[in-house]
């Protein structure tokens, strides 16, 4: 077993034990709100970017055990718009380093086979680049793999929520959590990366967004291989190409690009976003 595929499988098992960290037995986050010095409890907020991180801050001290268990030791990105935001260097072999992405995410709850998909990292300059320090912890190319670990979760309905009051700490059990229903997986990065560019105005990769596909690394790329992903992203929107009538196109779909190079185009996955 090569050193990326051990990092997995010992990543994904790993994963598949901390459901009960975060969970209480009927599935509500065990996270309620933040506390003061006079112990009165304060309801948090259920969005996405506070969620996300008051779930790294909750799993990090499992994360940190990980690594120690498994012969890591754990870098973390020096800024906040920094990638990745872990990094496990093998501690007798510091060639051997992995990026690791928390990626958290809700179901849609009209779709609840789909959830709002993820933003999968730049493709600027460091993606390009892969000797680039900028942006990023190390560079891209000594990386031996690049990682999402995600969680998926419900989000509770807005009724039930009320951050306008705080709580006594006697009152904690009756404080329903923000979210809850979490799903837990690890994939490599480039297993669950869309065509499409991820939301807001920066240059990142998108994801699919049919969650069974996400757990099981059955992204756009999947087929093709990570060497055709690295090709696409870096070449986003840059190959222009004229049709027949004299018009010109950037191409920005992965079959276009597919069919540009002369690969196999029935090797592109379709995305499952349709009902059920």
């Amino acid at each position: 077993m090569d050193h990326k595929q051990e990092f997995h499988t010992k990543l994904a098992t790993f994963v598949g034990s901390i459901q009960q960290y975060v969970s209480t037995e009927d599935g509500q986050w065990t996270i309620k709100g933040f506390i003061d010095v006079f112990q009165n409890v304060y309801t948090i907020s259920s969005d996405t970017k506070i969620v996300s991180k008051i779930l790294e801050i909750h799993l990090f001290p499992k994360i940190l055990q990980f690594a120690q268990d498994n012969g890591y030791r754990v870098v973390l990105a020096d800024h906040q718009n920094y990638y990745p935001d872990i990094s496990f260097v093998k501690v007798d072999d510091e060639s051997v380093k992995f990026a690791v992405d928390f990626k958290t995410t809700y179901r849609n709850p009209k779709k609840p086979h789909l959830c709002n998909g993820f933003t999968l990292g730049s493709h600027g300059t460091y993606f390009e680049n892969r000797q680039s320090t900028k942006n990023i912890q190390f560079p891209y190319g000594s990386y031996t793999g690049h990682f999402c670990l995600g969680i998926i979760y419900d989000r509770a309905e807005g009724a039930t929520i009320d951050e306008t009051r705080s709580h006594r700490l006697d009152e904690l059990q009756s404080i329903a959590s923000v979210v809850k229903n979490f799903q837990f997986f690890v994939v490599e990065k480039w297993q669950i990366a869309s065509d499409k560019g991820g939301s807001g105005n920066t240059a990142n990769i998108g994801s699919i967004n049919n969650i069974d596909d996400i757990i099981n690394g059955r992204g756009m790329f999947s087929r093709l291989g990570e060497s055709w992903f690295d090709d696409y992203w870096m070449n986003y929107c840059k190959i222009i190409v004229q049709n027949e009538q004299g018009i010109t196109n950037k191409i920005s779909t992965l079959k276009a690009f597919v069919a540009y190079r002369g690969g196999d185009v029935s090797l592109v996955v379709d995305k499952q976003n349709s009902g059920e």
